[in-house]
């Protein structure tokens, strides 16, 4: 099929917005309804950045050589934990609260109370310090102490915390000194101290712990501007409050970690896995292997083996005889082709027979056990993020997954293929709501594409855009790409790409408003989606079927929206539903079924995670 010129420049442009934008006027500055009826009013004034209109239009303007500017995406960070500061217990000395607990360390009285709060040094971070602070500001009795030793709740709650890490938390950042059980009798006012310490220590671990368990121990909007989440609030006080007060303190701290089945799918799978042993009779394909059909290869007994050991009974039933047939030949026969091919099907990929990196990654049966626990660790931080019902009704994006999944009354309706974007174009890590499916849309050209990737075209050849069929806009008026100056600043020039086949966001997109200008659309590239890596847009999200996600979260046939389609007009269709759209980035998570599934680290964002982690640890441990 021949292409026309539009969809050349299209296609260059990789058919997809980006993920940059800078503080100018956006490409989408008029709203597509303004645009056509002309609502928006413009001052009668010269328009920056375009040329006075006495030279004719086509005509050479020379300008002053500069180096072409560039627009650069959001950057990672070199993450910074809180630092401990010390739990400020002095005021606990006054006699007024001493007064009221001073018989739960008797026989040391007032004065014995006030002399152990006195010596008390414990460091804690910063919300869990205040907590402290405030609880035993107004608290009647000491939580964790009985006499002169620790009781029974102060083991549990140590208990707890010491497993922490089954939870996907660090044990050591709740570590607090226990008080010995045997003591020196004659030299109280030192056993007071040492419990008085505990008590206080104990309650500052067990706030940080709540809040860890309740909103993860990294902050996301520390890791990289492609992060973008309100941190949940967690009522410290109140928990210390509820602790004191239950008979049950294992359940109430257990609870305290997401109850979702998504998040016990992982933590089970990472108890699994930690009690499997490092043995384990692993596949192993030389790095870098690449087999096509016809071809030799010495890996290739190490592709059956992969095969038979990751390959469903099905599979092998179907496929036996090329099995048994097998004797450990290099050559790549059209049999062992087929068996390769129904591998490849078997677990998600291009049927094709070429053996790459994708192929391999699951002969081999993907990550290690080490791996495996790593990414499961990343995964629960970052389930924290998310709300605590994600709603019976949503839209789920995995980015390292490239998929995207519909949700109705809690269970999963129907997934598709999607296409993210580039490394150097990443598609954001947040939260929103879906708003409206416009169909036969204008594409909005983001200011990045323009500078980066239209800018050297257009100083070479100002009509460029004019012959593409592009519509230019200098501060909301039409004018002639050959009319504009582009050499000068772009900040009051938009750019869009009228409705049509060749049209970058294909026959509909699906808006969730936020700063990003991330959404989901068609396109007209359809041969991105049979890639297995899928990470090759400008940052927003394509979808295999688009009908079909426009359709369920309109909540109307897929007949109707082909309809609207049909019409020939640009239309915004509100959504009236209620639906949360999650835009996340987990290598490891639970699929419909429950089974966790592991995906390639695409933007290397666990290795930021895994940063963050070792710094978290360093500053909690009071190292500088």
């Amino acid at each position: 099929m021949k292409l026309t010129k539009t969809a050349v420049l299209a296609a260059t442009l990789a058919l997809s917005c980006a993920t940059v934008s800078l503080h100018a006027t956006p490409a989408n500055a008029l709203t597509v309804m303004e645009w056509l009826n002309g609502k928006k009013k413009q001052k009668s004034e010269p328009l920056p950045g375009v040329t006075t209109g006495l030279a004719l239009p086509g005509a050479e303007v020379k300008q002053e050589a500069k180096p072409l500017p560039r627009v650069t995406g959001p950057r990672y960070y070199t993450y910074k934990a809180d630092a401990l500061r010390r739990v400020a217990v002095d005021k606990l000395a006054d006699p007024v609260v001493t007064s009221s607990i001073s018989a739960d360390i008797a026989p040391a009285g007032d004065a014995g109370v006030r002399a152990a709060f006195s010596t008390i040094n414990v460091r804690a971070t910063p919300d869990a310090a205040k907590a402290v602070e405030t609880f035993y500001g107004t608290q009647k009795k000491f939580v964790w102490i009985d006499g002169t030793g620790i009781n029974d709740k102060a083991k549990t709650a140590i208990a707890v915390l010491a497993d922490a890490a089954a939870v996907g938390l660090d044990p050591w950042d709740y570590a607090v000194k226990i008080p010995a059980e045997s003591f020196d009798s004659a030299d109280m006012n030192a056993r007071y101290s040492e419990l008085a310490a505990f008590e206080v220590g104990l309650s500052a671990a067990v706030a940080a712990y709540v809040q860890d368990a309740v909103r993860g121990r990294i902050d996301p909007n520390k890791i990289s501007g492609y992060h973008d989440f309100k941190r949940k609030d967690v009522n410290l006080v109140a928990a210390l409050k509820n602790v004191a007060m239950s008979s049950n303190v294992k359940g109430y701290l257990e609870s305290r970690s997401p109850a979702s089945a998504d998040f016990r799918a992982l933590k089970a799978e990472l108890a699994k896995l930690k009690a499997e042993t490092s043995g384990e009779d692993r596949v192993v394909i030389a790095e870098g292997t690449v087999l096509k059909p016809g071809q030799s290869n010495p890996e290739l007994a190490n592709i059956v083996k992969g095969v038979v050991k990751h390959g469903s009974d099905a599979l092998k039933t179907d496929h036996s005889l090329t099995i048994a047939n097998y004797k450990d030949t290099q050559d790549y026969t059209p049999e062992l082709v087929a068996l390769v091919e129904a591998f490849q099907k078997e677990n998600g990929l291009k049927p094709d027979g070429v053996v790459g990196k994708a192929s391999i990654r699951k002969l081999v049966g993907g990550d290690s056990v080490a791996d495996k626990v790593a990414k499961l660790e990343v995964a629960l931080e970052q389930a924290r993020w998310l709300p605590v019902d994600l709603g019976a009704r949503h839209v789920f994006i995995n980015q390292p997954a490239f998929q995207v999944y519909y949700y109705e009354d809690g269970a999963e309706k129907f997934s598709m293929r999607t296409v993210v974007g580039s490394k150097s174009n990443q598609t954001y890590f947040f939260e929103d709501k879906v708003q409206t499916v416009e169909v036969n849309p204008y594409w909005g050209v983001p200011q990045s594409i323009i500078i980066n990737e239209m800018l050297p075209k257009l100083r070479n050849d100002p009509s460029y855009l004019d012959r593409m069929g592009y519509e230019v806009a200098v501060g909301g008026r039409a004018v002639a790409s050959s009319s504009v100056n582009w050499y000068g600043s772009t900040a009051g020039v938009s750019v869009r790409q009228p409705p049509s086949g060749d049209n970058a966001l294909g026959e509909l997109k699906i808006l969730f408003p936020n700063s990003h200008a991330i959404y989901m659309h068609d396109t007209p590239s359809k041969s991105f989606f049979k890639k297995d890596m899928r990470a090759l847009s400008h940052g927003c999200v394509r979808l295999a079927e688009p009908r079909k996600m426009a359709a369920a979260v309109l909540g109307v046939s897929e007949e109707d929206v082909g309809k609207e389609i049909a019409g020939g007009k640009n239309k915004a269709l509100n959504v009236k539903a209620d639906i949360p759209i999650y835009i996340a980035y987990f290598t490891a998570w639970p699929n419909k079924d429950g089974v966790v599934e592991y995906f390639d680290d695409v933007y290397d964002r666990d290795g930021y995670m895994r940063k963050a982690f070792a710094a978290t640890q360093k500053a909690r441990q009071g190292e500088s």
